[in-house]
């Protein structure tokens, strides 16, 4: 197993800065990460720094809350892609699903799918603040739009990835979607845990360490 293919090296601070972006990028290139995982604000920055490389760019949409209109977060992903992001993480309404207005919650994600033109959409779940059976409404309302991944957690949630909501997930949308696990994923022994639990990808700021064999305290 070659581990740096599932990571989604990740810096989404609200204090990150150009200087970080950049040495994230030359991490990734490095390491050959599967992408790396930025704000907006930063595609087209990456775009350049990963030039050449078989790194790609993946940007969040609508985060950390997802409580944002459909239309923003549509145009966000829109303008991600002109700019170069290949892959698009988006937030989930969580309001929304907890109010069982699931007509809503599938339309927002389709309406950020559409707007990606074809780039895979990972669904971001936000797991620590649903309970069982929303977590499985969340992962059939992807499916249902049209998503290619659901995505545990932001890593600003207040919890992250764990073996068992994985294991849930991956439960439910079978073949038809790849899950990624996502936020405080540290050291290698928990990420091979979640990979063994289904995952295909790893989000995650420890993604040296991981696969030097260290462990971090912190990490997205």
């Amino acid at each position: 197993m070659q581990l740096s293919h599932y990571i989604d090296h990740t810096l989404l601070r609200a204090d990150a800065q150009l200087s970080q972006i950049e040495k994230l990028c030359i991490e990734a290139k490095t390491h050959n990460f599967a992408c790396v995982c930025v704000n907006t604000s930063y595609v087209a920055a990456c775009r350049d720094y990963l030039k050449g490389s078989s790194t790609k760019v993946c940007c969040v949409v609508g985060f950390p809350l997802g409580a944002m209109s459909t239309p923003a977060k549509a145009e966000e992903a829109r303008i991600a892609k002109i700019e170069g992001a290949a892959e698009i993480d988006m937030v989930i309404h969580i309001g929304a699903l907890k109010d069982r207005r699931i007509d809503y919650v599938t339309k927002d994600i389709q309406a950020v799918v559409t707007a990606a033109g074809g780039l895979p959409v990972k669904v971001i779940l936000e797991t620590s603040l649903l309970d069982r059976d929303e977590k499985i409404l969340a992962c059939q309302a992807a499916m249902a739009a049209g998503a290619q991944f659901v995505k545990t957690s932001t890593g600003f949630g207040g919890g992250g990835a764990t073996v068992e909501d994985v294991k849930l997930m991956k439960s439910i949308v079978g073949e038809k979607l790849e899950v990624k696990a996502s936020g405080g994923i540290k050291d290698a022994q928990q990420a091979l845990a979640l990979i063994s639990a289904g995952a295909t990808r790893l989000g995650t700021s420890s993604g040296v360490l991981i696969v030097q064999g260290g462990r971090t305290e912190g990490g997205y």
